[in-house]
Order: C-alpha cells, then structure tokens, then sequence
C-alpha cells in the first residue's frame, strides 16, 4: 500500500543526497559545504529526477537555524554580547548602509525602481547566520575576539532585518509598491515594532535567565537524560517560536536569547551536547534547502547582473567591513575574520526577497538574483575566507601591517607561527591542546628539560604561551598542513590533549601515518574513544575516568583495574609515555 510521506522522503533524500556529496567532497578535500548545496540542486525543480518537497524543506531547514543559533547563545554570555557593542552596533549598521547603496546602484543600472533597489540592496546586505556560525566553528574562532564581534555582528543585522520586514508593507506606496501609508502610521508601526522587540529582550533577560536554568535544573534532578534532552528541544524551539508568534522577533534571534539565558547554568554545557547531533543534522538540511532554489539558468540569462551581484557580496561586503573593523582600531586578523565571515548571504536574504516580490517591490529577475548569488558565495565563502587569512599572514611576515601592536610586542625569543610553517625543533615534544591537561603535561616536560612545541587555536591562550617564550603553532592539528609545520617526523611524543574525540582521532591517524615510530599519547572520555583512538594509531590512551578510579582502589585495597590489550605495540619511547 502507498503512503504520502513528502516529510520522510525529503529528510531521506536531502540527508541521504548530501551525505554522498559531502562525503565526495571531504575526499576532494574541499568544504563538504559544497556537497550539500549540490544536494539541494539535485532535488531541486530545476533538475530532472526526483524533486523534493520544496514548502517542508525550508522549515526543517529552520529547525537546524534554531538550535545553531541556540547553540550559540549557549557559548555566548551577556558579557560578551556588551563588550562588542561599541563597535557590532554601529558597524553592522554602517556595514548595512553600505551594502544596500551598492545593491541599489546595481539596481538603477538595470533599470529597477527605488523599492526594487531598497529590497535588493537590503537582501544583499546581510549574511547567513548557519554559513558565518559554521565557518566560525571549523576554524575555532568562535571564542575568539574577531568571533564574538562576529556573533555580535550577526544579532545586530537579525535585529536589524527584523524591522525591515515590518515597515517594508508600510513604505511600498513610497517605494512604488502596493501599500498606502501615512507618516503617522509609518511612526507607529515603528514604535510597536521597537517595543515588542524590546519586551521580548527585557523578558528573556530578566525571566528568562531565572525560569529557564530553573526548569532544566528541575528536569536534571530527576536523573533522566531522556528527559533532558527533550527539555533541552522544547526550551530552544518553544522559545524561537514564541518569540516569532508573539513579538515578531526572529527565530534565530529568539533561540540564541534563549541559549544565552542558560549560559551562565552549570547545566549549559550538558545542553549544548545534547543539541549537537540534532544540530548538526538540521544544519546540513539547511544548505541542501538553499541548494534547491538555484536555477542555474540565471547564469546564461544574466550573467553580468549575476557579476555584479557576487561582485557587492564577495567584494564590496568585504571591504567595507574591513575599513569599518580597522576603523574602530582592531587588529589585522580581528577584521579579516569579520570580513570573510560576512562575504556570503543567505537565509534573511530568501525572505527578503520573497516578500519583495509579494509586495510588487522586486521583479522576478531580482529574487533569482538574490537566490543565485546566495548559493553561489557560499560556495565561494570557503575561498574568500581562507584567501584573506592567508593574506593577512603574508602581510605580517613582511611586517606591513599597522596595529598589529599584540604581534609586535611579543618577545624577540618567542617564534610565533600565525600560518603553517616548520619548526625547527628536532627530538621534541608536541603537545595538541593546551587546556588543564595539555598545560600539566608542558609544565612538567619543560622542567624534565624537554624541548616543547604547542600546537592550539585558542587566541587567549596562544597570547599567555607567547609572552612566556613558549614557541607555538596556531591552528587546527586535523589540518594536514598545521601539523605538517609541527616536524613530526622528527618528534620523540606526540600529546594529543584535546577533548574532542573525533578530532583526536585525525591528528593521531595523520601522525601515525607521518611516523610510524612516533610515541603517540591521547586522552578519551568513553570506552568507544578509548578503542577508536588505538584503532587510528594511538600508543597509549588514558581515559579520566579510569585513573580516577585507579586512584580510589589503589588508595583503599592496593587494587588495579585491569587495561585492555592495546592496539598496538607502543614504540620503543613508550616509558615515557607511561611516566608522564
């Protein structure tokens, strides 16, 4: 017997599509990014075979925009969010302003009206919250500086579209579309909007940071991880979606002001964990969503229209957000991050242009514009962002970049190594991750005399280590080329200290795979880790909660809880291993 299943079709086909693109793709070595927005083309209507539900897609698409930004907030304090004020607020505005005058003299030239231009410039204005968050997240930069401007940033231009949304209707007879409007409406509509968001917010800061830790405390006291988990769900969701029924508000900005009323909860980071695997599911429905709206017969119909567009987002966007950045005195790197982030444009700019066309402000050419250029800058983004990272490193080395006090100030023995670049350390130690365990394992190397090297990402601590003259490489140690740059064919022990276990396991298989005599040591949180550790390559691995209770028994009755066979033989070096 059939059944209509629109629903399970287009999460079957979308995940199932997407994950063998994406997997092609990561073969390529190239974003898994690109695959799935191929993907969406594939099961979009503008490619013969199957096509999928194009009005569900979108709003499953919004359920992983949901719990990203959720996620989000989770990691993101209302402290945070006020120290980047000064320079989020007016520089996403300005940033906004700039955008939409290119977007309307892109416009006039194609013969547009005021409104088509206003409705055009304002879609190319703001970026994608899943792309920017995402790019943030692969390179770990969230917790940095540039990272938190960014988020910022990004409420700022939500917020900021929001009200587009909502006084758009009420400029279209000014703008030559359909409505009728009077100043004194115009004022009002304006205030009524500026007062829901603003309740919204008082409400989220004041209850909500009291009810919502509250509630999930209670649900953590019963012991059920089931349950929390659904509390978890129900809090982001129900919030975003009150927070669009009730107050007009995004949903991405409701679920990340949902996320930040918990942040400062003991229980946020078990909320953030239990959101990841829906997370990350829904994020990939996001971009084959996206993928389904390209027609690619705007490339042939009006390629220099399509130009100019790709033009003002990878371009144009790009440069005013670096002067706005460098403008308020942040340093090289601060406002390449920005910029790159914000050379591509997404979901806002979907909606914008669908109620342009609603209204009779944009023409049909200009939404296939937008929906071209979106996909097509994401695709790009990847390039644009590590270009002008690699850009700003060349810059550095040549010593040409003004305000990059923070470099420059750092003591003549430290080497700091801002891109990939071999060291030339030789018989040393290579620690990967120098939070609390990686920071005691340096310590106590550097006191037996050890030549040490840390490989870390985190900006905060890369500053601490370089004024201390402790040489380091920046980056992510799964990239090849970074851990290239750490001379592990020349390194006695490897020291994988991150607590992330599928990253883990990609240092330690590239190591393994660089030098099969390496001294590998790594640390798991699971039994599962333990395993998928030794089966790429790992000597040694000790999962905390072992020796914990290692510990205990040796302390009580002299017992010792048997370890399970390794993997493999450790290499000759393993002694020390077992002595640190």
């Amino acid at each position: 017997m059939m059944h209509e299943t629109p629903l399970i079709a287009t999460i079957v086909g979308g995940l199932g599509c997407a994950f063998v693109l994406g997997a092609i793709a990561t073969r390529l070595r190239i974003s898994p990014l690109v695959g799935y927005l191929l993907a969406g083309v594939i099961l979009g209507p503008f490619t013969p075979g199957f096509v999928a539900d194009q009005h569900l897609a979108p709003q499953l698409a919004e359920i992983g925009v949901i719990l990203l930004m959720f996620g989000v907030g989770l990691h993101f304090s209302l402290s945070d969010l006020m120290s980047v004020k000064l320079i989020a607020i007016p520089g996403a505005l300005a940033q906004i302003g700039v955008a939409t005058l290119m977007g309307m003299g892109l416009a006039h030239l194609m013969g547009w009206g005021l409104g088509a231009g206003l409705v055009f410039g304002l879609a190319l204005s703001v970026a994608s919250t899943v792309v920017l968050l995402r790019t943030l997240q692969e390179r770990r930069l969230m917790e940095t500086q540039g990272g938190k401007i960014a988020i910022g940033w990004l409420v700022v231009e939500d917020m900021a579209m929001v009200l587009a949304l909502v006084l758009l209707p009420a400029l279209g007879d000014l703008l030559g579309g359909m409505g009728t409007p009077s100043m004194s409406q115009l004022g009002l509509t304006l205030a009524v909007t500026l007062g829901k968001v603003a309740v919204f917010v008082a409400l989220m800061l004041v209850g909500g940071r009291r009810l919502i830790p509250w509630v999930l405390h209670r649900v953590a006291q019963t012991g059920s991880r089931e349950l929390f988990r659904l509390a978890v769900l129900a809090v982001a969701l129900g919030v975003a979606f009150g927070a669009a029924e009730l107050f007009g508000v995004s949903f991405a900005l409701g679920a990340f002001f949902a996320g930040m009323t918990l942040a400062e909860s003991p229980l946020a980071h078990e909320a953030a964990e239990e959101s990841l695997p829906l997370r990350d599911a829904f994020a990939v429905l996001f971009f084959v969503s996206v993928g389904m709206l390209f027609d690619w017969h705007i490339i042939i119909q009006h390629p220099l229209p399509l130009l100019g567009t790709l033009a003002i987002i990878l371009v144009g966007k790009v440069a005013a957000a670096y002067g706005l950045v460098r403008a308020f005195r942040h340093s090289e790197s601060t406002a390449l991050t920005i910029a790159g982030g914000l050379a591509q444009i997404g979901e806002f700019s979907f909606i914008l242009a669908a109620f342009g066309v609603d209204l009779g402000l944009l023409p049909p050419t200009g939404q296939s514009l937008i929906l071209a250029g979106a996909i097509l800058s994401i695709l790009l983004n990847p390039v644009v962002f590590i270009g002008l990272q690699r850009l700003a490193t060349l810059r550095q080395r040549k010593g040409t970049v003004p305000g990059t006090a923070e470099v420059a100030a750092a003591p003549a023995k430290v080497k700091v190594f801002t891109a990939p670049e071999p060291t030339a350390l030789d018989e040393h130690a290579i620690i990967i991750g120098y939070g609390r365990v990686g920071r005691l394992v340096g310590e106590a190397l550097r006191q037996d005399g050890t030549p040490v090297l840390v490989v870390e990402e985190d900006t905060g601590i890369l500053e601490q280590l370089r004024a201390s003259g402790q040489e380091v490489i920046a980056g992510n140690a799964a990239q090849p080329d970074v851990l290239a740059a750490a001379n592990v064919e020349g390194a006695r022990w490897l020291f994988v200290a991150v607590p992330n276990s599928f990253e883990a396991g990609q240092v330690v298989a590239q190591a393994r795979k660089r030098n099969p005599h390496l001294d590998i040591i790594a640390r798991a949180h699971t039994d599962a880790a333990v395993d998928h550790l030794r089966q790429h390559g790992a000597s040694l691995v000790i999962m905390g909660e072992r020796e914990i209770a290692q510990a205990m028994l040796a302390h009580t009755h002299g017992l010792r809880i048997p370890d399970p066979a390794p993997a493999r033989e450790p290499p000759p070096d393993g002694a020390m291993a077992e002595a640190v």
